[in-house]
């Protein structure tokens, strides 16, 4: 199959901002975490060139003037933290390295990643993603809609052109499963579900799913043994949940200059969250408050006082608090999973990455 690879227009700079790694090794580092900070400047620059590669095959990601393609650009040319791609690269290395079939494979976790986003946002009439608009306000919810089918099946092509046994297949496997995690997240849409069960289905099937994937498909690109292929499928599991477990907590409690996200837009798209439900389960007079919440339009702003009343809850409950907690538990047992990986610098990157997910604040 041909790819077609055509040139970033010289107008276009999206790859402009600081990566993930020195974004990370900025924030653990004032909090008291230096030796982190060093860890994590450390894997930056091993892993450098690979970044540089998968960068650029995301920068000639065919582009095009059709509506479609504009529409999908709007997302991909935005400043995302392509953690999965990180994912692919670094389970590739902890093997033989990162080759030409893992670069594509990098690239089709994160095509199908945007297409989920642009799927999300049309589903829950998000009008900002990463600090500006999003497609479905720029190009309309049809173009975001079509965009993201476009990349899924971009992403299967990819996947298929790696040419490495099995992926496809699970691949469509970890499609089929976010599908039906959203399903149950549709059937509960606006009602106030504190069945912890219930957001763990929803959580595994629509997140930790993907990174299960990125660590199974740079493993075996990596010519890793079955034995560790599993294991770094369970890192990324642990992982994933991890990283949903951050996006919760700063859903409440993050700072709308740096995540981009304006606090509790998953309250006003009728989600609930780890923290959510951690305080209506012990404070039960919250309920009706949360209720009222969930039950209001999208584009409609949550009253100021009930703001108030939601973040005291939050913060008296001890949510926040077992959220960041949950998220720690999640990355210690994504390290040790490791155990089952031949030892060497690309496992020492994946601890580090587990740990310095868990502190994240965007």
């Amino acid at each position: 199959m041909a790819l077609v690879q055509t040139a970033v227009p010289a107008t276009a700079n999206p790859r402009s901002n600081p990566s993930l790694l020195s974004r990370l090794g900025a924030v653990v580092g004032p909090r008291g975490a230096e030796a982190l900070a060093d860890r994590l400047r450390d894997l930056e620059a091993w892993v450098a060139a690979d970044l540089r590669g998968f960068e650029a095959e995301l920068a000639g990601f065919e582009r095009g003037t059709s509506l479609v393609q504009r529409s999908a650009h709007h997302l991909l040319d935005l400043d995302g933290k392509h953690v999965r791609p990180l994912c692919v690269l670094l389970a590739a290395r902890a093997g033989s390295g990162f080759s030409d079939a893992a670069r594509q494979l990098a690239l089709a976790v994160e095509l199908a990643h945007s297409a989920t986003l642009l799927h999300d946002d049309v589903v829950d009439l998000g009008e900002t993603r990463r600090g500006a608009p999003t497609a479905r306000v720029v190009y309309g919810n049809a173009a975001s809609i079509f965009a993201g089918d476009w990349l899924l099946i971009e992403s299967l092509r990819r996947v298929r052109y790696a040419g490495v046994a099995g992926l496809l297949d699970r691949m469509l496997d970890v499609i089929e499963e976010m599908i039906l995690a959203e399903s149950i997240q549709l059937e509960n849409r606006g009602v106030v579900n504190a069945a912890l069960a219930d957001y763990f289905r929803v959580v595994e099937g629509k997140t930790a799913s993907l990174f299960r994937w990125a660590m199974r498909a740079g493993a075996t690109a990596g010519g890793l043994p079955e034995a560790a292929c599993d294991a770094l499928e369970r890192y990324g599991h642990h992982l994933g949940i991890a990283f949903q477990a951050v996006d919760d907590l700063l859903d409440v409690d993050g700072d709308r200059a740096v995540t981009g996200k304006a606090l509790f837009t998953d309250l006003r798209e009728g989600k609930m969250t780890y923290p959510l439900i951690v305080a209506l389960e012990r404070s039960p007079g919250l309920v009706p408050v949360v209720a009222e919440c969930a039950a209001l339009a999208p584009e409609e702003p949550l009253p100021p006082a009930v703001v108030e009343r939601v973040l005291h809850a939050l913060k008296t409950t001890g949510a926040v608090a077992d959220c960041r907690a949950l998220a720690r538990r999640h990355a210690e047992e994504a390290a040790a999973a490791l155990s089952a990986v031949p030892d060497g610098p690309g496992v020492a990157a994946l601890v580090t990455v587990a740990e310095t997910t868990a502190m994240r604040d965007r």
